[in-house]
Parts: C-alpha cells; structure tokens; sequence
C-alpha cells in the first residue's frame, strides 16, 4: 500500500502536504503490520503529521475506508484524505502451531539458563508442521468456494451462467486495456505493466472444459472464480474547494454508502448475500430504484454469487419475505454491468478492491457526458457486505 500512496502523492503534487487522515488495511497481514497505514504514510512523501488509521472489513475494507474518508470529509472533520487497501495472497504470514508458540513463550519468560533451556526438550516434529493459510469461515469450516457452491444450488444457478458471465468479464477487461482505459490507473510494479490474469483468449466453451474446484458435483471452477491476487490501491478524496485551489479535477462524488450482514452461521441464508439487504436500504436512503444507474460495479467474488444477488433481487418472494420491500427491486441492464472487466478477471487483492472500484466507477463517469451515477456492490467474508454510490 506504500507505494501506491506513493503514486497518488506524486501524481497530485502531494510531497509535504499534510491531509486529514489516510484510511486502509491489508486482510492479510503479519503482526509486524500492525500499523500499516501509518507506516505507509511515513514511506509516501505527505507530511509525517498526516495521521493513518487501519482498518479491516475484509474483501468490502478499501470500500469502508473510502465511506469513512467521505464521512469525515461531509462532517467538516477534514477537507482531504485517502482511502485504500493491499492485500499479498502470495506471501501469507504462516504460523506454527500453538503448542510451539506456547513452549516458545516458556523459554522467553525464564528467569534462569536452565528455565530457558527446559522447555525446549519438549521439542517435537509436529511442532514443526505449519498451519497453512486458507479462507475458512471459522463458524462453519467451509471455504468461501464450498459456501457459494451451496448458494448457487439454493438459487439455482447453471454452470452456463457462470461460465458466460466469467468469459465477459474477461473479454470486457481484455478489450478495456486495449483501448488505453486502465494505463493511467494501473501503476508498474517491479517490471509488471498489466493485469497478468486477464485471459483474452477465453471462451464458453474453454470455460466449460475446466472441473470443478470446490465440490465434485459442483459448478464453481478455477475459470468461473476469482484468483487471490497481489495487489494495492488508492484513492484521493476531498471537498471541491480544496480540490479546486490545487487544480485538481474531481472525477465524481460518493454520495451513499452502507453496510450489512447476514445470519450465514445457521444456514439461513447465503454467506455473500449481504450486499441484497445493503443495496435496498441504500436505495431507500437515496430515494432511488435498483434502474436509476448508469453503471453496475459488482465484485466478482464468484460468477455465481453475483448471479444469486442479481437473481434475489429479481424476486418477489425474497424482496417481500426477506427483505420486507413492498415487490421485487428488479433486473438491471446487464450491459452496464462490470463494463471494464470485474474481479474474475481482474483478481482479487481482498483489501484493495474496494478503492479499485472506485476509481474505476469514477473514471467511468467522468468520461461519460450522459451518465450520471453508479453502483458499487462488494461481498465479503463473515456473510458481510459494503455497497456504495457514486455519482458525477
């Protein structure tokens, strides 16, 4: 995350300017993180008296950090700040047991030679066995792929759907970096220019070869999936005078934000459902309907998580039984859906994908005279869910 608050402090002519406060978190991280933001802050070039908070919502953290950043900013606490997040999938922090944790901490408090020493002849090889990362909920042991198998059963989502869904969000991604769409947004790291997962060479019918990963029966791939990816982003927020005394144009505005959760634990209801509760409560704070968007930003955890949300807010049943609506939110214009590609192309930096979205909606309205506002949708783990709207 360091060097992408690097970036935008270079970009924006920030070297020395001291902002409000820089929001963000890692899902992932090593307990010498602790204070990741704030160290970021001291590596990006802001004034040392710029403050920095970490914070941590899993998959939805950058996007809760960019509603925090907007809350101070509409409050009148601070005039500027930024939101972001990073996540290393590749380098996990691995632990060891907690046997050896505990034998270690019996050494470290001896008071004598012989006290330190001791402990150590219960040294053992499964002491040695490393606990290995993996995305499990704690209250059900199943993985994030195994809940969302149970979700597109539950909905009844066909391995076609997902396939196709996952082979345009390819297609959509492909297409948006060869037209020049991410090259100002995306900064080189270490050599790497581009997305390196994007496959635009895909297809239905490549995507239908794969087996499933996650139950035998299942219809979740490795192609229909997002990959647990490398990744960090940024964005620069602010009022629009403090925007205009440094010549700086604002792309657009984020209006709304909100967050839910949902009852996964007892099997009621779907791990990654929340974003359906938070979108309706958001729309009825903005006075809006589900139509009354120009673009639809919705995190591609799975194919067949965002087709379970399109599809439940499709229903009367769940919109009146579950969500207590008067009828159905409806269908969305699919062609505004994830226009420049979604996570199942793109990856998925747990904490970074909230503010990627972000600048990418923005982006996508300022270039765009007749759009006037869009939808951001982001899953996550815990059976949580942030959503938000920008408009122009």
């Amino acid at each position: 995350m360091g060097a992408r608050e690097s970036v935008v402090v270079e970009r924006f002519k920030l070297q020395g300017v001291r902002l409000g406060d820089v929001v963000g978190g890692a899902v992932i991280k090593h307990s010498k993180d602790y204070n990741l933001v704030r160290e970021s802050v001291l590596s990006s070039g802001l004034d040392p008296h710029t403050p920095g908070l970490d914070m941590q919502r899993a998959c939805g953290t950058s996007l809760e950090a960019a509603i925090t950043i907007g809350n101070k900013i509409a409050l009148g606490q601070i005039e500027a700040g930024m939101a972001g997040g990073t996540d290393t999938v590749s380098d996990p922090p691995v632990v060891y047991p907690r046997s050896y944790q505990q034998l270690m901490l019996r050494s470290y408090r001896g008071k004598s030679a012989l006290q330190r020493l001791t402990p150590w002849l219960g040294l053992r090889p499964k002491h040695f066995r490393p606990v290995l990362p993996a995305v499990v909920e704690p209250r059900t042991g199943l993985s994030m792929g195994q809940s969302t198998e149970l979700m597109a059963k539950r909905w009844q989502i066909p391995r076609a759907e997902q396939d196709q869904l996952a082979c345009e969000s390819h297609l959509k991604a492909a297409a948006a970096w060869r037209e020049g769409f991410y090259e100002d947004l995306v900064i080189e790291y270490q050599g790497l220019k581009t997305d390196n997962n994007i496959r635009p060479d895909t297809s239905v019918e490549k995507l239908a070869k794969l087996k499933p990963s996650f139950a035998a029966d299942g219809t979740l791939t490795a192609g229909n999936s997002t990959p647990l990816t490398d990744g960090a982003s940024a964005v620069l927020m602010a009022t629009p005078e403090w925007a205009a005394a440094r010549n700086l144009p604002v792309l657009a505005y984020l209006r709304y934000g909100k967050a839910w959760a949902v009852d996964f634990a007892s099997g009621k209801e779907g791990l990654l459902m929340a974003p359906a509760y938070a979108v309706a409560a958001m729309l009825k704070d903005a006075g809006l309907t589900l139509q009354d968007f120009d673009y639809y930003e919705i995190h591609e955890a799975f194919a067949a998580q965002v087709l379970c949300t399109l599809k439940a807010w499709e229903s009367p049943e769940y919109c009146r039984g579950t969500l207590g609506l008067p009828d159905a939110l409806g269908s969305i214009d699919r062609s505004k859906l994830n226009v420049k590609g979604g996570s199942v192309a793109i990856g998925h930096p747990f904490a970074a994908t909230g503010t990627r979205i972000v600048g990418t909606l923005a982006k996508l309205l300022a270039g765009n005279a007749n759009a006037r506002r869009g939808l951001i949708s982001v899953c996550a783990a815990g059976g949580l869910g942030v959503t938000a709207i920008v408009e122009r």
